[in-house]
């Protein structure tokens, strides 16, 4: 399977020249989430905000996670934005707007079901947006927030 990828030289032409926005579409599975890990690490590391990397990384493997097991979606969209010097947002985008997110109860025998669980005590924030006119929107994003120290 042809996997989209950038190089490390692409995505640090793309974050040290001033952008504030990373994407990369995806296939939608789990595998997935090694790629979206390196990518979220070299932006992080471009935009000097290597101390989100980890928290970062396990939000978008469980975003990918998420999408893949719930949706029947075919590919996804990964973005980390930078509204901020010391803010950054990563979303899981995905065409199946109807499955929205929720936070489960789950037990402790329970085998899953803690995705979610995970982001929200790891994010300082996290939503979803539908994207797409109001009466019939096409995607949603699923995205966390991440700030680092000074931008509580």
């Amino acid at each position: 399977m042809d996997r989209p990828t950038r190089s490390p030289s692409e995505v640090r032409t793309a974050a040290s020249v001033g952008h504030s926005a990373y994407s990369q579409t995806l296939p939608c599975a789990p595998s997935t989430a090694g790629i979206a890990r390196e990518r979220v690490r070299d932006v992080l590391a471009m935009w000097r905000l290597d101390s989100l990397a980890e928290p970062a990384t396990l939000i978008v493997t469980e975003l990918i996670a998420n999408a893949a097991r719930h949706t029947p979606c075919h590919e996804i969209r990964m973005v980390i934005v930078r509204p901020t010097a010391t803010r950054v947002r990563v979303g899981i985008i995905d065409r199946e707007p109807s499955r929205l997110p929720t936070l489960g109860q789950i037990g402790d025998a329970d085998e899953s079901g803690r995705g979610l669980l995970l982001v929200d005590a790891v994010a300082d924030r996290w939503g979803y947006d539908l994207i797409g006119p109001s009466r019939r929107p096409s995607a949603k994003e699923v995205w966390c927030e991440l700030f680092a120290k000074g931008d509580e």
